[in-house]
């Protein structure tokens, strides 16, 4: 009947658009490929080509700056990757944001699983005004902190002066990862009482007859069984406090000793007379290996966590 019909239909002066549209349209499969493809190779395009431009002058000579191309260097000169720690002490900004994030993100799951436990698990009176009243936080800008926490920190503690010789937490870790943290933690929070409120009661209740605390069967039971939350939520918090600047530079004086961030020290490439590109573009390279190689460990991990949490049965 199909040959009977197409035997037919007149045929027609199509364009060649309009051509294809009907193509597409006979063939709804097709036009579904095709976008696919479209849409990953711009995807690509758009989110790899910075990257592989950062190489490009990276592995550029200093005096071919100027004549570098957009797919190719105007020479070759990997030296650059190990002059970024010869000019500088960079690899201790690295360490530094490294750390910080390190600290940040087992304090924030730490914190985040008990309050993901309770706001997932346990039923009490007011329970969904304080999990909005936490949320909100997460929608201010860090800015709207900065100038009460500044102030605190540069404010000489007594407290403090046991620990701390100045009694300020200005250039210390604490002022970094410290705001960081409460700021990030929201989200984890969130994620973490998702997956939470998915783990049946029984194997719960199983726990705590053999013994356990409540504490104990969170920490035994619950958390290994929501391991791509707890992985999806610690990724995230690392990712995002590793690349943070804000707070990062403003909170120290951008010395490596004083834990100034990685960022920072990209920066540190650009004088008043000169600006070193192509030790900025291999720093870039550098400082975003960590995250890279993270991302590619944990990937199965996140990608799970978030299919996972986006589907509640």
């Amino acid at each position: 009947m199909a040959e009977q019909a197409a035997l037919d239909e007149p045929e027609l002066d199509r364009g060649l658009i309009e051509a294809w549209a009907a193509k597409m349209i006979s063939n709804p499969d097709r036009a579904y490929r095709a976008t696919f493809y479209v849409a990953t190779i711009f995807f690509l395009v758009t989110t790899l080509f910075p990257f592989y431009w950062l190489l490009v002058v990276a592995l550029t000579p200093r005096n071919n700056l100027s004549e570098v191309g957009v797919f190719l260097p105007a020479g070759f000169n990997p030296a650059a990757f190990i002059e970024i720690f010869q000019t500088l002490p960079f690899h201790r900004y690295v360490f530094n944001s490294f750390l910080i994030a390190t600290v940040a993100t087992v304090a924030v799951l730490l914190v985040g699983s008990l309050a993901g436990y309770v706001f997932g698990r346990l039923q009490f009176r007011g329970r969904n005004a304080m999990l909005l009243l936490v949320l909100v936080t997460s929608f201010f800008p860090p800015a709207a902190f900065f100038i009460p926490l500044n102030r605190l920190f540069n404010t000489n503690i007594e407290v403090l002066r046991p620990l701390i010789s100045a009694g300020s937490l200005y250039n210390t870790p604490y002022a970094i990862f410290i705001p960081l943290s409460a700021i990030f933690l929201p989200l984890s929070i969130f994620i973490l009482m998702t997956f939470y409120s998915q783990i049946p009661d029984g194997l719960e209740d199983a726990a705590r007859v053999e013994g356990t605390t409540r504490l104990g069967a969170l920490f035994r039971v619950i958390v290994p069984l929501s391991a791509p939350g707890v992985a999806t939520a610690g990724v995230l918090t690392f990712i995002s406090v590793y690349n943070e600047y804000f707070f990062s530079s403003l909170m120290t004086d951008g010395q490596p000793g004083s834990w100034a961030p990685m960022l920072e020290g990209i920066l540190r490439f650009q004088g008043e007379f000169e600006v070193l590109y192509n030790l900025m573009a291999a720093a870039s390279i550098v400082a975003v290996l960590p995250v890279a190689i993270l991302v590619v460990v944990a990937q199965e991990k996140i990608v799970s966590g978030l299919t996972t949490g986006a589907v509640k049965e």
